[in-house]
């Protein structure tokens, strides 16, 4: 039993994600070097957190998969709640977002996601389901189609409020990847695609000031380049001074002179740049590419179709995290903070990533239809 597990786990991606750790508690020793205070120790804190979600992704692996479905909607339900109480904590870098207890934070919008994308996987099965019957019920799939909606639309907007329009726009793309596998006429798709394109100047000018101010800098961060321009600009400086071979561990002066914003979280992947140089980023570019490639055939060799919704969904939010963290680090796309996947620094985000996968390793260890627990 245990014996076909072992042979089915999909090992490359568990080296991938190791790879990409190591790389990452380099930079965050590296980003908190010489600090005073807790940014000297986030590398430790880092190992443990990681230490911890090991256990939990061979628990998640070694569990019946249908255990998730109840688990999508518990998730939901609580974090839902959460992400309405947490509307009334102290704002963080201009975000509620978190929850404050002692030296620990808790952000219910990345747990979230995980729940999103089991309930959602769930409907998207029953849906399919009630397509495949001899005489499928339309009204039904009205329904289920809406309930998908307000799936969605709760958590993202309770979101926006915080505000908080990186993490919104992960449920947007995870979506995405899930209706593709829904199999929604692409007709339809571009449509929505062509009519969110012409909204868009509709929909600037109903952002907050705040949006719009990001959105204006991206465009030309020399707008402000000791305000709001002042991140884009410092990432580019360190992404471009580390060449191909880097300054050095502990060498970069944007990094070791903290003229790079938030360096161990968000701006992690330009501290790599600087210092490890593009031999090593472009390391950290491949390994993404590999972790989402992987989830995607573990997902085409799913042994039943909520599963491959399941793993559909988890390779959408990695992709999102991968490349907004990286084209915002380089210029290519506007300032958010959203973290870099089992590379940056932060529990909540290492937490929710250490579920997804451990999810997806039980999903590839049980492509088999022979193998149950």
């Amino acid at each position: 039993m245990f014996k076909s597990l072992l042979k089915n786990t999909d090992y490359i991606l568990i080296i991938t994600i190791i790879a990409l750790f190591i790389i990452g508690v380099l930079g965050i020793y590296s980003a908190g070097y010489g600090d005073v205070g807790d940014s000297n120790t986030e590398y430790q804190k880092q190992i443990i957190w990681f230490c911890a979600v090991c256990i939990m992704m061979i628990f998640l692996w070694a569990i019946d998969t249908s255990v998730f479905e109840f688990a999508g909607y518990a998730l939901y339900a609580i974090n839902l709640v959460l992400l309405v109480l947490v509307l009334t904590m102290p704002s963080i870098f201009g975000a509620t977002s978190w929850f404050r207890i002692g030296g620990l934070s808790y952000q219910p919008s990345e747990i979230m996601k995980i729940g999103y994308i089991l309930c959602v996987a769930k409907v998207m099965t029953m849906y399919i389901q009630n397509k495949e019957t001899p005489q499928p019920d339309k009204r039904k799939s009205i329904i289920l189609l809406s309930v998908i909606a307000i799936l969605f639309i709760l958590p993202v907007i309770l979101i926006i409020l915080q505000p908080d329009f990186g993490t919104a726009l992960v449920y947007l793309v995870v979506t995405g990847f899930m209706i593709f596998k829904l199999g929604i006429k692409y007709r339809y798709i571009i449509a929505v695609i062509l009519l969110a394109l012409v909204l868009l100047p509709l929909i600037y000018n109903f952002l907050p000031e705040h949006a719009k101010t990001r959105i204006d800098v991206f465009l030309n961060p020399e707008l402000d380049p000791l305000g709001d321009g002042y991140n884009a600009i410092q990432s580019k400086i360190a992404v471009g001074a580390g060449m191909f071979l880097g300054t050095g561990l502990l060498k970069g002066s944007q990094t070791q002179y903290d003229y790079l914003p938030v360096q161990s979280s968000d701006f992690i992947f330009s501290v790599i740049s600087e210092e490890m140089g593009f031999v090593i980023s472009a390391l950290v570019v491949i390994l993404y590419l590999v972790l989402i490639l992987r989830i995607l055939k573990i997902a085409a060799d799913a042994r039943d179709i909520y599963s491959s919704f399941v793993a559909i969904g988890i390779a959408g939010m990695f992709a999102y995290h991968f490349i907004e963290n990286i084209g915002m680090t380089i210029g290519l796309l506007p300032i958010t903070g959203v973290p870099l996947p089992f590379v940056s620094y932060g529990g909540s985000n290492l937490i929710t990533s250490g579920i997804a996968i451990g999810i997806v390793l039980n999903i590839s260890a049980r492509k088999s239809q022979n193998v149950f627990l």
